[in-house]
């Protein structure tokens, strides 16, 4: 199969991804641009932040009537000293040890969607927890310490790793700040746009990268296309019923890089 067609295929799942679940592109772009597409690891994660940061944007602009503005700024802010910093160490780590990392990140993502009992179907997200924003407001207040310790490992992995973070910062949000699901989606898309901005900022000043335009763009083209469809597509079929997908694909992809982490280490 061409790069063209690979490059098509994986940056449509992506920006399905994000657009569904608020998370979880970054995730699935670097093994991608790694593994079916053979960019070296630091050229994957800084193209995958590109890459990410445009198609969240897309998705925030389709779902901005939803976000809980003052706590996605909260958390945005919170990560971003830890994203320049992590930007700027991640050239100075093993490649081994990134792609270790990277996968252990990811199998704990999907573990926690695994077990994961907070999500409804798409009608009970409409009416359950349905929160004003002086609610939202009174649980920025009470979980502040909670909303920014996880802000700041949110841009952490967002530095070191390229991905977005929002396959992390969706539970996240629901468990500081007991947003309902449609609204902790929506509000994680606006913490990636500012995380993966600053960290793709500081890689490109730092350590700068030849990007491979005939990858890029036509990845980054279809995952904008994927993510205008994706709160469409979570719409109509279960939250709960795509995370497990979307977890199970996680799990097959950590176990995969970090066999190959190994193999790499012990050559």
């Amino acid at each position: 199969m061409s790069a063209l067609i690979l490059a098509l295929v994986a940056g449509a799942i992506v920006g399905l991804a994000l657009g569904a679940l608020g998370g979880g592109g970054g995730v699935l772009a670097v093994p991608a641009l790694v593994y079916l597409l053979h960019l070296e690891p630091a050229a994957a994660a800084t193209t995958s932040l590109l890459i990410v940061t445009a198609t969240s944007m897309t998705a925030l602009m389709r779902q901005y009537r939803e976000v809980a503005w003052r706590t996605g700024w909260l958390f945005a802010i919170a990560g971003l000293p830890t994203a320049v910093a992590a930007g700027i160490a991640a050239h100075r780590i093993p490649a081994p040890a990134l792609t270790a990392a990277f996968a252990v990140i990811a199998a704990l993502a999907a573990i926690t969607m695994l077990r994961d009992k907070t999500n409804a179907s798409p009608g009970d997200r409409d009416h359950a927890d349905d929160r004003g924003e002086g609610a939202v407001a009174t649980a920025t207040r009470t979980s502040t310490a909670k909303a920014l310790s996880a802000g700041a490992g949110l841009g952490a992995v967002t530095g070191l790793l390229g991905v977005g973070g929002g396959f992390l910062a969706v539970p996240a949000l629901i468990a500081t700040l007991s947003l309902r699901m449609r609204t902790a989606v929506a509000t994680s898309l606006l913490v990636i746009v500012a995380n993966s901005a600053v960290a793709l900022t500081t890689r490109l000043v730092t350590t700068p990268t030849a990007l491979n335009w005939g990858v890029l763009a036509p990845f980054a083209a279809t995952a904008i296309l994927g993510a205008w469809d994706g709160k469409r597509l979570a719409s109509k079929l279960s939250a709960r019923a795509l995370q497990r997908v979307f977890a199970i694909v996680l799990l097959a992809v950590a176990a995969f890089m970090l066999t190959e982490a190994a193999i790499n280490t012990f050559r």
